[in-house]
């Protein structure tokens, strides 16, 4: 049985395997209504959600299957050990996709599931949104050799995925990234980092625009406190030193770059409202693909 917690668990195989099922099923869904049917996915929530809740349920739903909702802080999971309610729990669905505020507890759920976990974003990694990353990339280059992503923004859960990506498929990655997320941070990681060529830090988006393929937007501020009163006085720190990062016109230039965004976009922060709905824009078949992505991840954790 496999899990997916960070990506790491995943070959350059398996990884392309399910990318070019991921677009299949995008072209022919119609051919896969039935590959995983009457299979439950219990979806676990701890922090707030749009499109991993909308694109897993209907992944599930478009392969045959039925999903269940249940909310972490209003279920038994707030206040008893995971390990008992993984293991009651695992026993009414086929898989779970639980998006939690720890990795750590991610971890446990997998530890005492009796079937596939997959995480659907903690504080460290964010393996199917950086699936559906690499699916858009493979879209329109057909390739992962020669291709450059920039990530412009702060170090997070997000690019440690993207970092492991990069490592596994074998395309450039430049981080221009002044600030980063204590809680994300991955000392291994960053360690095989080190030991490898493929990605690299920058000071400026000015320096490596030019040769830049996709560039990759993220929120300064988590979510969960961009509204926080508590959190208001990092939030104007943060916007203080990032603005000379946004993604805009007068940075991009002519350059033909592809525009990228993992969403939720605050416009006006890390990337000007224009530049969100321009030509260059492919930030909503990026979102697009979690659904087809998750899809292929469903089917080959389930049936593979």
């Amino acid at each position: 049985m496999k899990h997916l917690l960070s990506l790491k668990e995943l070959s350059k195989e398996e990884i392309t395997g399910i990318i070019q099922q991921g677009i299949e099923m995008k072209e022919n869904k119609e051919d896969f209504f039935n590959s995983c049917e009457k299979k439950g996915l219990l979806l676990l929530f701890q922090k707030t959600s749009t499109r991993t809740n909308l694109s897993f349920q209907s992944a599930i739903n478009q392969l045959g299957g039925y999903s269940v909702d249940l909310n972490w802080n209003s279920s038994n999971f707030s206040i008893s050990p995971i390990q008992y309610e993984a293991r009651y729990v695992s026993r009414n669905c086929d898989l779970i996709m639980a998006r939690l505020k720890k990795h750590d507890n991610l971890k446990e759920l997998a530890k005492y599931s009796s079937v596939p976990v997959i995480n659907g974003c903690c504080e460290k990694y964010h393996p199917t949104q950086t699936l559906a990353d690499v699916m858009t990339i493979y879209e329109h280059k057909k390739t992962f050799e020669g291709v450059t992503v920039t990530f412009v923004g702060v170090h997070n859960n997000v690019v440690n995925s993207l970092i492991i990506a990069a490592l596994k498929l074998g395309f450039k990655l430049n981080l221009v990234t002044p600030i980063i997320n204590n809680d994300s941070w991955d000392e291994e990681l960053m360690g095989e980092v080190k030991q490898s060529n493929l990605v690299e830090s920058f000071d400026s988006i000015e320096e490596i625009i030019g040769d830049t393929d996709f560039i990759y937007t993220d929120t300064w501020v988590d979510m969960e406190h961009f509204n926080s009163k508590e959190f208001s006085a990092e939030k104007d720190k943060r916007i203080e030193k990032m603005m000379k990062f946004q993604i805009n016109k007068e940075v991009l230039k002519d350059h033909k770059t592809l525009i990228m965004h993992d969403m939720p976009i605050h416009p006006g922060y890390e990337i000007s409202e224009d530049i969100v709905e321009s030509e260059s824009s492919i930030i909503y078949q990026q979102a697009e693909n979690r659904m087809h992505v998750e899809k292929a991840l469903i089917n080959y954790l389930l049936n593979s």
